[in-house]
């Protein structure tokens, strides 16, 4: 029913000449809220002011999903607390097929032949290790880099129009168009079958930078020039757009997809009608699933508006596994590739694709269910005098403490559930520090989503590094802070000129989520 009505809606916002902002949870099956309720959790998730002792529940920033914080690198890859002994069973499978390697075709091993034959990674667990963030190649862990390059070229004049092309053009009467590279497609692959070329690697060097704190102290940031060298098909486009990325860590997925996205909307201020200098903008994608319209929850720029999408697309572009979604056996490879399309594929058995349904609805239930560690000492007094320096330094501005998730109908850990997720899921100029000059969807070549804040204590503990940021350039959580530009420049100027003991307190504070 939710499909059928977002598909009426969009067609008549296109058949009026207008595309208004009501974007549905057609990939949730949900109870609507009642008055009382929605007064509820307006209270519940109000700012707070006080700052003498933690909130209510503010230990479990996952609810009743929350999880004891271990003290090894398996802290994040624990099932939702709240989760039936019977799902858990199926978190399990779902973690076999994440951590499962994918051998090329034709193989005796049926069931797990499919992969490339160009590819960034043999698993998902391969760039996600233990659950957590990736590495970039100074930091890689014998040589296993978990970053790479999206790629995208401008549209030529003459490319039509897509679908959610068409609506974001109606809706802010413009639009950034752009299409997959004609020959890389839509990112560069850096390993290959034998007998096939990679597409290239990824090149970085670093250019270092001395930011001066107050009370005498020194930040050194280091400002990353990504290239490409060692091409195998054929030389670059001079209009090439690139953005490097880097695997995020995985928890807490199922929570944030199950946030309303009347209440994510709410936040939005694309003008600035209020004057605080923060422009969210909500990213709205193209559903593949649904046909429809969607909010972009997932990503870096929120191009994606589900979990199952966001599988799906890793499958393809990351391993060349063909699914459901993305049905193409040769993955991310171009029609200019023959020999990759021409090779041998996995999809000619009982899967139909290389991942059959099954097994991609396992993966999106282990991705959904990876659930938050606690906090860690969110009552001691230097981490209360921390929080109150993000309160008033205004980073929750982008970095939303609280929402409450839909109350849904199947049971679902994530159900109804107060969480601490400390982002808006929102698109934001971060200045042209970060800038990637790539536009994606509605996202400028300027904006990215806000990142969440829940477990980035525990970063080092899980992935054996502290380097953040979409690329991975900044190498603890003072560099991040010192990287935030754009609507974010106040708050970072205020990081900058704040006592020494303040910032340390902010750091400890951001330590402990």
């Amino acid at each position: 029913m939710y499909r059928t009505l977002s598909i009426l809606a969009f067609a008549a916002a296109n058949a009026a000449g207008a595309a208004p902002l009501d974007l549905r949870d057609i990939h949730l099956d949900h109870q609507p809220r009642t008055s009382q309720e929605a007064d509820r959790i307006s209270g519940v998730t109000r700012p707070t002011s006080d700052f003498s002792a933690p909130e209510q529940f503010e230990g479990h920033p996952a609810g009743a999903a929350t999880v004891r914080a271990r003290t090894d690198a398996d802290a994040f890859s624990q099932p939702s607390a709240n989760m039936s002994f019977e799902d858990e069973l199926d978190f399990k499978l779902g973690n076999g097929l994440f951590r499962k390697l994918w051998v090329s075709s034709p193989s005796s091993t049926l069931a797990s032949d499919g992969l490339g034959p160009l590819f960034n990674a043999r698993s998902c667990q391969r760039c996600h290790l233990k659950d957590g963030r990736g590495h970039t190649p100074e930091n890689a862990e014998d040589g296993r880099v978990s970053m790479f390059l999206r790629l995208s070229v401008p549209a030529g004049p003459d490319a039509e129009m897509t679908d959610i092309e068409r609506y974001l053009a109606k809706l802010d009467g413009a639009v950034q168009r752009t299409r997959p590279d004609p020959v890389l497609g839509g990112q560069l692959q850096d390993l290959a079958l034998a007998g096939h070329p990679v597409e290239g690697q990824m090149d970085v060097t670093y250019e270092t930078i001395a930011v001066s704190l107050s009370g005498g102290e020194t930040a050194t940031l280091r400002r990353p020039t990504y290239s490409i060298s060692g091409m195998g098909y054929g030389p670059l486009r001079e209009d090439l757009l690139t953005s490097p990325r880097v695997a995020p860590q995985m928890i807490g997925l199922g929570l944030l997809e199950a946030i309303p996205a009347q209440d994510i909307l709410a936040n939005a201020d694309p003008d600035d009608a209020d004057g605080d200098g923060i422009s969210g903008r909500a990213q709205i994608v193209w559903s593949d699933e649904f046909g429809a319209p969607m909010l972009g929850r997932f990503g870096m720029k929120a191009g994606m508006p589900t979990i199952r999408e966001q599988s799906a697309h890793a499958f393809a572009g990351d391993i060349g596994i063909s699914n459901p979604l993305m049905p193409n056996p040769a993955g991310d490879c171009t029609p200019t590739q023959k020999s990759c399309v021409d090779a041998p594929h996995g999809d000619g058995d009982g899967r139909g694709t290389e991942i059959d349904e099954a097994g991609l609805d396992l993966v999106t239930f282990y991705s959904q269910n990876l659930a938050v560690p606690a906090r860690r000492d969110p009552g001691s007094p230097e981490v209360l005098k921390g929080k109150e320096v993000f309160y008033e330094s205004g980073c929750t501005a982008c970095h939303t403490p609280k929402f409450v998730t839909h109350r849904l109908n199947d049971d679902s850990p994530q159900s109804f559930q107060l969480i601490w997720p400390y982002t808006d899921l929102l698109l934001h100029d971060m200045g042209e520090g970060l800038a990637d000059h790539r536009p994606e969807g509605r996202a400028t070549g300027r904006e990215w989503r806000t990142a969440p804040l829940w477990g980035i204590g525990l970063t080092r503990q899980v992935s054996g590094h502290s380097y953040l940021l979409h690329d991975g350039r900044a190498r603890s959580l003072l560099e991040a802070i010192l990287w935030h530009g754009g609507e974010a420049e106040a708050a970072r100027t205020r990081v900058v000129e704040m006592p020494p003991e303040e910032r340390a307190a902010l750091i400890t504070y951001l330590e402990s989520l």
